[in-house]
């Protein structure tokens, strides 16, 4: 199948250099962004292949897609919203991945009666960052909005879902907001989950962390948690760091 066959109206191919992936996007609705290439570059490769892998809220498959060759397993993309569903499906075929990896336009309240539980050794997610408060400003665009405010799900479903798929000493990666982790830590101790390695994002030098990336595991042991070095995005000319370039780009 051509390339132009797998994109509808108002779509375009982007593409990850440094993991040979291509990903169909659209700017009619939510595109992948720095905190996908960020989290799938957080997360530690593996030359197991019989891992079961689940990227929740995954919207057009970016996450799980960047990790195909660092996680040699099968995943599972799980999204809410068809069209994006539809387009990770069409981002699969399009690098020739149909037998790595299966994507479920679900919701993930809805996600056991696909998947048991206790079952899952890897759980991402990339969730909404802002919670839905009546005076939120929301992005007029609904695929916008649904990504960046928890209006289909909210932390607590999240990380009750993650820790619910988990294996014991299973692990889970999550990329959020640094104003909420004390939130998140909370909801995790609810859930069995012990967060374990922690890394920031910092735009620039000398500005405070907007990101951060978390790894956490189901029933592990309290304390011992690593905050490793951080990353910078950008220089004070806004150009990419070394460092991000690599993300990006490749060596």
């Amino acid at each position: 199948m051509q390339e132009q066959d797998l994109l509808q109206a108002n779509e375009r191919i982007d593409q990850l250099y440094s993991q040979d992936v291509q990903i169909i996007q659209s700017n009619e609705v939510f595109s992948f962004s720095l905190d996908a290439v960020l989290l799938a570059n957080f997360v530690p490769a593996t030359k197991k292949t019989r891992l079961k892998v689940v990227d929740m809220c995954a919207g057009n498959g970016a996450v799980g897609l960047f990790l195909h060759s660092k996680i040699p397993s099968h995943f599972t993309e799980v999204e809410i919203q068809p069209r994006l569903a539809d387009m990770a499906q069409r981002s699969v075929i399009l690098n020739q991945l149909e037998e790595q990896y299966t994507v479920l336009n679900l919701d993930i309240a809805d996600l056991y009666s696909k998947i048991d539980k206790d079952s899952v050794d890897i759980v991402l997610c990339n969730p909404p960052y802002f919670t839905d408060l009546p005076d939120s400003k929301k992005n007029p665009n609904e695929y916008l909005a649904i990504a960046r405010h928890e209006l289909k799900t909210n932390l607590d479903g999240v990380v009750s879902v993650m820790s619910g798929l988990l294996k014991t000493n299973g692990r889970g990666y999550m990329v959020h907001r640094p104003d909420r982790l004390t939130e998140i830590f909370d909801i995790f101790r609810k859930y069995r989950m012990a967060p374990k390695r922690i890394q920031f994002i910092h735009p620039k030098p000398g500005r405070e962390a907007n990101m951060v990336l978390i790894e956490a595991i189901r029933d592990g042991r309290p304390g011992g948690v690593r905050i490793i070095e951080p990353i910078v995005v950008a220089d004070q000319q806004n150009e990419y760091t070394p460092q991000v370039k690599e993300m990006l780009y490749g060596k």
